[in-house]
Order: structure tokens, then sequence, then C-alpha cells
């Protein structure tokens, strides 16, 4: 054991005459052990929100979709789609999208997002097959009866007291010319099968329906966007660059970063302003172990001055005093981030916080542990307490012996 190391311990762990700063010292352990679980706690509640929100939003939808501007059709479907193949797209589907209002009897209206896929490629670039709880995609396609198909999703069949083999009718703001009057299209629609994807935009409000029902339906003579899947979902905005450029200025292309950014947005910016305010909490901690130590100095200037004249160089007065607020620092660090990681995994398992899936989209908040994030939180607070020990640790440095022991 160093010199430096046996005389911090001995004032850490101090219990006659420093009562109270081994009070204050344990306060200060306490305060960084509270600051850094409630930052491990907030990041990986965070990131678990984003990553929850990412993997259902990329479920209901494709990860790039390509429109031609001013409503012009495409050509050869199967030659777009042969040109949408490039490095880091691993399927293609066309689709028709639209709005509209449905009528159920005995409900009230309600307005939906009308989305016209092909049921045989859909799965390549969407979950709607995982997605499926009741009913069956196929029978999209070849729906009984002489009524087309719909799926619609749990929650608004739910609303609506919909189930398989129910009857709809979804009325679009396309206007059919009679002999004497101008007139809605509408269209009914039989309910072959019922979707959960835990998106509740989509659960609550999307219809799926075959590509020539939506197409007469919404008055388009074919697919108005073509939708894309890539094998590295982070890799949209370079797939998404490369794609215009091949394409030209006639096509429009978004990936599903741009089309939700207002969200991931406001996620980003209350993530910041949750960890830099809980933050503060470390920062108190640290004004917490400079009190401590200071007052250690003042109450230890009789031992420093002893030291000081037994030959011992300022560097080693200056090392036990950092020793003894990085020790501080290393023990409430240590156990912060142990109580948060438990902490995290409790709630995560359980399920501890409910949300309303109406406003945030999920109904629990889930916990992902970033390792990154932890290594973050530990370095920050453990840097954070080492500056705390600077101004301490040199006074104590500069300590002049015979005036300490003058003043005795």
């Amino acid at each position: 054991m160093s010199f430096e190391w046996f005389v911090a311990r001995r004032y850490l762990t101090a219990r006659r005459r420093q009562a109270l700063i081994s009070l204050i010292s344990g306060v200060s352990i306490v305060g960084v052990a509270v600051g850094v679980m409630a930052l491990v706690i907030a990041l990986a509640l965070m990131t678990g929100v984003q990553s929850e929100m990412r993997d259902r939003i990329v479920g209901s939808q494709a990860h790039i979709y390509v429109h031609k501007l001013g409503g012009v059709p495409f050509g050869s479907m199967q030659d777009e789609l042969n040109r949408m193949i490039v490095p880091g797209v691993a399927g293609a589907a066309p689709a028709i999208a639209g709005r509209g209002l449905m009528v159920v009897a005995g409900r009230d209206e309600t307005f939906i997002e009308i989305k016209g896929i092909d049921p045989a490629l859909e799965p390549r670039v969407t979950d709607i097959s995982k997605a499926i709880v009741s009913g069956s995609l196929d029978a999209l396609a070849s729906a009984p009866g002489a009524t087309d198909g719909v799926i619609i999703g749990e929650t608004l069949a739910a609303s609506q007291g919909l189930k398989i083999g129910d009857e709809l009718t979804v009325v679009s703001p396309k206007v059919s010319l009679g002999f004497t009057v101008a007139r809605p299209t509408f269209r009914v629609l039989n309910v072959v099968a019922i979707v959960k994807f835990g998106f509740y935009q989509v659960d609550s409000a999307q219809v799926f329906m075959s590509l020539p029902t939506a197409g007469k339906l919404l008055g388009a003579e074919g697919p108005t966007m073509l939708q894309l899947k890539l094998t590295d979902l982070d890799d949209a905005r370079r797939v998404r660059d490369q794609l215009q450029e091949k394409l030209g200025p006639t096509y429009n292309v978004m990936d599903w970063i741009e089309l939700n950014a207002p969200l991931y947005s406001a996620l980003w910016l209350e993530k910041v302003a949750i960890s830099t305010t809980i933050g503060l909490i470390v920062m108190v901690a640290a004004l917490n172990i400079v009190a401590s130590l200071v007052l250690l100095v003042m109450e230890k200037s009789r031992d420093i001055a002893i030291l000081r004249t037994m030959g011992a160089p300022a560097r080693a007065i200056r090392r036990i005093f950092v020793l003894q607020g990085l020790t501080i620092g290393l023990v409430g660090t240590l156990t912060g981030a142990a109580l948060g990681l438990l902490v995290s995994f409790a709630a995560d398992r359980w399920q501890l916080l409910r949300l309303d899936g109406q406003v945030y989209q999920i109904t629990h908040v889930p916990f992902r542990v970033q390792p990154f994030d932890v290594l973050v939180v530990v370095v920050s607070a453990i840097g954070v307490c080492l500056l705390a020990t600077v101004y301490p640790s040199r006074q104590a440095a500069r300590l002049d012996p015979a005036e300490a022991l003058r003043n005795q």
C-alpha cells in the first residue's frame, strides 16, 4: 500500500473528531450514486422509447418511398422495380396511398388512411404478414363473395365493432359524374384480416386493400409510389441520395428518417434536456466533494505540516486528497451505475411504466441500455469528481508548515 493511499484511506474512514467530515463524504458518495443512477435510467428510458418507436414505425412502413412528381403514373411496373434495385435495397413493392371515410352501419363515420398493396410483394417491404392477428393476407386478393377484401388495424376494428367477414363502406374524395349529379366514389368491402403493428397511428386509422380496388376507389390508373426495404436500416440516407441521383429530378425519393423527422427531433431534444437536468445532480455531488475536502484540509492542517516537515513532498500531499476525492467518485459512480442497470432491467422486464398509446404510440416504456451511454456516464462522473479535487489538493500542497504549526 502506497503512503498516499494509506493516509487517504485513514482520512476517509475516520470516525471520531472528523465525524462531520466523514458524514459529508458519505453524502457526496450518495449524491454521486443517485446522479449516476438517474442518468443511466434516463438514458435507458429515452433510448428504449426511440428504439421501440423506430422498430414499430419501420415495421409498418417501408424504409424508402419513391414518387413521381406531378402525379405522373409509373411506366412498366417491372422495369420501374428493376430500376430501384441498387446496393443496399433488399426488396421493392408498389402501392397506392390516399385518404377516405369509413362507414359502418350503426357507427360514426371515421377518417382513414387508404393503402393499396400487392399481397405478394408487400411482405418484402413491411411486416404486414407478421402483424396479422386474424384472417389471411392471401384472402385480400380473393375475398369471399362479390365484394373486395380489406384489412384493418386492430384498434380500428375494436372501435367500430368489426370482425372477420363483416362489411364496411369506404368513401373516397374522388367524385364520379352521373347523368344529373356528381357523387362521391365508394366501395363496399369485406373484412378479410385484422393486423396489429403495435403503432397506434397505423392500427387505428389505416386500411389495406388490393391495388385494383384502391385504384378504382381513388381514381388512380396505377401505383402512385414504390416502397423499398433496405438491408441496413441506418443506411437510408445514403441509398436515398444514390437513388435520387440515379432516377433524376422527375422522381422524389424520401426515407423513413425524413418522414418521421419531427418525432425523432422531439425525442432527441427530450433526451438531451433530461440528461442535462439530471446531470446537475452529479455537479451538486461534486460540490459536496469540494466542501468535504476543503474541510478536511482545514482540519488536518497540523497533520499536513508535520508530514511536510518529515520530508513528504508537495505532490504527495496533493495525491492524498486527489485519491480521497477519486475514491468517493469511484464508489459513488460504480454503485449508481449498478443500481441504474438493475432498475432499468426490472422496469423493462415487468413493464412498470405504462403509457397512453394514443399519445405516445406505444403502450409501455421500454428500457434499452446502451453500453456506450453507460460508459460515457461513468467516465464523465469520474472526471467531474476528479476535477472537484483540484482546488482542495492544491491548497493542501501549498500549505506552509511553519504557519500551520504556529496557528495550532
